[in-house]
């Protein structure tokens, strides 16, 4: 028994010289008074004053406050009693910019939690971030919940609602829930799982720029519904811009524009992606929407080729098509499309030179006002095979003109004869 103890002493004594000496001893403290442990006030309080990877235990109740966080933490809820809800909600005076744009340096940003160019990764879970009694009273800054700039980790279990804006100020393009973008040469390796996001003006979770790596798994992304116009369109779930990542096990709905001929709203937008950097879209419920799935490109083969889209289920497609292929060389298998309002997979020619070289076999159409499969004229190199049809007007066509389409819509990404885009992205 005396050796025995003797050598487990001797062990713990080395790990901690260890840790020491690495600089990385754990270190937990609390915010709020409902643990034993040294504890702050403010959440803010406790990051500033904290080691790097500290742990931060958040007391249930209301944070009136802006957090900006540089350096690797773990932030996490803790439930007290019955009580399990943390909630950060703006100052009583309202939110001010704490940063700008990485893309656009002349626009402000207000983030309600900012995580910025941190050495490590930082963590939250749950909490809620609700931006009720922003106070913001015009397009800028931009509203945004949670923020990752030039930052990396994970976001789980948490709620980030009510990014909107006042009275007359529907149609600012901005207001994101959760937003993840990288400065030149810089990374974000961000995840986002398991958390709810919902009630925002623009988009739900974006990720954008050359090195973001985003991934998106078991989260539910609810948009506003019918937008009326003026108003944004918004999008459930971006990666733009340079950006690469996987969409995983989410279900996305109710992203609807007003005025579809103006504009479309997306549960899943991938504009300008990486290229051929393994961006896939899979297992997703995406429906209730104008286009569920939309891949997109204003600079065909040098960016968003090489995207995999399998396995969603999709429905209630209001507008458009349920997959919209504006790219080049992916592949689209094992989707089961329920009622589109176009078809159930567009291999689209109109971003220029796109629409090439897809495979897309194994997909499931049922009731799809135009077509099963949509592959435009002049497209070439697809490979279309083993697909199920029920009840399609046609289960493949060249051309649009041939199906029904809602008066006053567009069969295409792009407005007819001109060069806008249908799809509105945030940047």
């Amino acid at each position: 028994m005396r050796t025995t103890r003797s050598r487990t002493l001797a062990g713990l004594g080395f790990f901690v010289v260890l840790a020491s000496l690495s600089g990385q001893a754990s270190v937990t403290v609390a915010v709020g008074t409902c643990t034993s442990l040294a504890n702050y006030a403010t959440i803010q309080q406790a990051v500033n004053s904290v080691p790097s990877g500290a742990t931060i235990k958040i007391c249930p109740g209301t944070y009136h406050e802006q957090v900006a966080i540089n350096q690797p933490v773990t932030l996490t809820g803790i439930q007290y009693g019955t009580q399990d809800a943390v909630v950060i909600l703006p100052p009583a005076t309202g939110l001010v910019a704490n940063t700008v744009d990485l893309d656009n340096l002349a626009l402000p940003i207000a983030a309600q939690v900012w995580v910025h160019d941190t050495a490590g990764p930082v963590n939250i879970s749950n909490l809620t971030v609700d931006g009720t009694g922003n106070q913001i009273a015009g397009c800028a800054p931009d509203l945004q919940g949670i923020l990752f700039q030039s930052a990396s980790g994970m976001l789980d279990h948490v709620a980030v609602r009510a990014q909107t804006l006042g009275a007359g100020l529907g149609g600012c393009q901005s207001g994101e829930s959760i937003y993840v973008q990288t400065g030149a040469g810089l990374s974000s390796v961000v995840t986002v799982e398991n958390s709810s996001v919902h009630a925002y003006n623009k988009n739900g979770i974006t990720g954008n720029d050359a090195g973001t790596s985003l991934t998106v798994t078991g989260n539910y992304v609810q948009g506003a519904g019918i937008v009326p116009v003026p108003g944004a369109a918004q999008n459930g779930i971006q990666l733009g811009f340079g950006a690469t990542g996987k969409i995983t096990s989410n279900t996305v709905i109710d992203n609807v524009y007003g005025d579809p001929t103006i504009a479309a709203s997306a549960d899943v937008l991938l504009y300008d992606t990486a290229e051929s950097s393994g961006v896939s879209v899979s297992s997703n419920t995406l429906g209730n929407s104008q286009l569920p799935v939309v891949m997109f490109t204003d600079a065909p083969g040098t960016s968003g080729d090489g995207v995999s889209v399998t396995s969603n289920k999709i429905f209630g497609t209001s507008a458009y098509d349920a997959i919209d292929v504006c790219t080049n060389g992916n592949t689209v298998t094992s989707n089961t499309i329920f009622d589109s309002a176009e078809s159930g997979v567009h291999l689209d020619a109109s971003c220029g030179g796109t629409g090439n070289n897809n495979s897309e076999t194994k997909n499931t159409s049922l009731e799809s006002a135009c077509a099963g499969i949509l592959a435009d004229t002049g497209t070439t190199g697809n490979t279309t095979s083993s697909d199920t049809y029920y009840a399609d007007v046609f289960t493949t066509t060249s051309s649009a003109s041939r199906c029904t389409i809602p008066t006053g819509l567009a069969a295409f990404v792009r407005l007819p004869g001109t060069t806008a885009n249908k799809v509105s992205p945030a940047r």
